[in-house]
C-alpha cells in the first residue's frame, strides 16, 4: 500500500497536513497554517522535495532522540518527523519519506460531510 496526505483542521482552526506510510504510520507533520490554501501549498512542496537527500536536515533532539526536518529550496521546514530512538529509525524514516512524499493521494478531512 502506498502512502497518503491526510489535510485537517484543529481545534483552534488552522489546517495541517501529515504523510502517512502505507501501513497508516505517520512520518511527517506540518506546521499549522492559517489558510487551507497554504497547507495544500505546503503538501505540493513536500511531494516536490522528498525525493531530494540534500533537503533533509538530520538532527538530535536535547534528550538525545533523532529526528529530521524537510526543508523547501527556500530553506523554510514544510514538516518535522517523529522522535527516533536510533540514526538508522531516523534515516528509515528519510527513505520512506522519500518514498511516499511524492504521492497525489491525499485524504481531506477539512470537506464537510455528505
Amino acid at each position: 500500500m502506498a502512502g497518503y496526505y491526510v489535510l485537517s483542521k484543529t481545534g483552534s482552526g488552522a489546517f495541517r497536513f501529515a504523510l502517512k506510510a502505507g501501513n497508516h504510520e505517520i512520518i511527517l507533520v506540518s506546521e499549522n497554517y492559517v489558510a487551507k490554501n497554504s497547507a495544500e501549498k505546503g503538501i505540493a512542496s513536500v511531494q516536490k522535495n522528498a525525493p531530494d537527500d540534500a533537503k533533509y536536515e538530520r538532527l538530535i533532539a536535547k534528550d538525545g532522540q533523532f529526528y529530521f526536518n524537510l526543508k523547501a529550496g527556500n530553506g523554510e521546514i514544510i514538516g518535522t518527523s517523529e522522535m527516533y530512538k536510533s540514526t538508522q529509525g531516523r534515516d528509515n524514516g528519510i527513505e520512506s519519506v522519500q518514498k511516499n512524499g511524492p504521492t497525489t493521494d491525499i485524504h481531506d478531512e477539512t470537506a464537510p460531510e455528505a
